[in-house]
């Protein structure tokens, strides 16, 4: 009996929307990629960077973690990048933006040259008590 056969369609891998952005960053030891809420957050030496987002707007973009004390520099720098919508702590490059690729590359370069405005520690996660069951 031959063996069975794989089926092409369930091999495919989708790519996401963006890779091609964090790709650069992939190189760094400390990199970790990461889903988050249905995008891809980036991580560098234990710290947020940039989270890629490909939903609808306003979640179809770039998503500069980022405290807030550095919006102004970063905005200036940046024209493109405004504080999201839902999300006003972190500034936001939307894909619809005419220099989209080059300022997404520019901010990568950022992450990568570990800017210090740049990047925000995640808060530690909490500890269940034990024995305590999870509601469902």
């Amino acid at each position: 009996m031959p063996p069975p056969r794989e089926n092409p369609l369930r091999a495919a891998k989708v790519v996401h929307r963006h890779a091609w952005l964090w790709e650069p960053l992939e190189e760094e030891p400390s990199f970790v990629l990461r889903a988050m809420f249905g995008a891809k957050a980036v991580y560098l030496d234990g710290r947020l960077m940039l989270c890629f987002c490909a939903g609808e707007e306003p979640w179809r973009g770039l998503l500069v973690c980022t405290e807030r004390a550095h919006h102004a520099s970063l905005c200036a720098a940046h024209p493109e990048l405004a504080p999201h919508p839902i999300l006003p702590k972190w500034l936001y490059l939307p894909e619809a933006a005419p220099r989209f690729e080059n300022t997404g590359t520019a901010l990568v370069q950022l992450a990568r040259r570990r800017d210090p405005r740049l990047g925000v520690l995640p808060r530690p996660k909490r500890r269940r008590a034990r024995g305590t069951n999870r509601p469902r």
